[in-house]
């Protein structure tokens, strides 16, 4: 049973359209990248500085999202919505968190990137 009305659905949909500014190839070919898998933290809650330290939630997060934006808004399910809450959460708090000076190569931007969102987009 869902615990999310039609509208709810709508608006979190829209959202998470506006917060993932990355397009699908965009997003493919960063999370491809050595330098995506080597920002973040685990699951863990271990500082991930090369790949070898272990999959970042940000990452595997980037992955869940190039899935969503590949499904049919009627294929949605509960879950989905759920990960797309957890996106727009995440993007707000990062963005909040934005470090002073150049952010071109920040780990603050690499990890906002793993989840979507280029700050130098915006």
């Amino acid at each position: 049973m869902s615990t999310l009305d039609d509208n709810a659905r709508r608006d979190i949909r829209e959202e998470f359209h506006q917060v993932v500014n990355m397009t699908p190839s965009a997003l493919r070919r960063w999370l491809e990248s050595e330098i995506s898998r080597s920002v973040g933290m685990t699951a863990e809650g271990e500082k991930v500085t090369a790949p070898s330290d272990g999959e970042a939630v940000g990452h595997a997060m980037g992955e869940r999202i190039l899935e969503l934006k590949g499904r049919r808004q009627a294929d949605l399910e509960e879950d989905d919505y759920q990960a797309m809450r957890k996106v727009i959460g995440y993007v707000h708090r990062h963005l909040a968190q934005r470090p002073k000076g150049d952010i071109q190569d920040s780990r603050w931007r690499r990890s906002l990137m793993n989840w979507g969102h280029d700050p130098l987009e915006d």
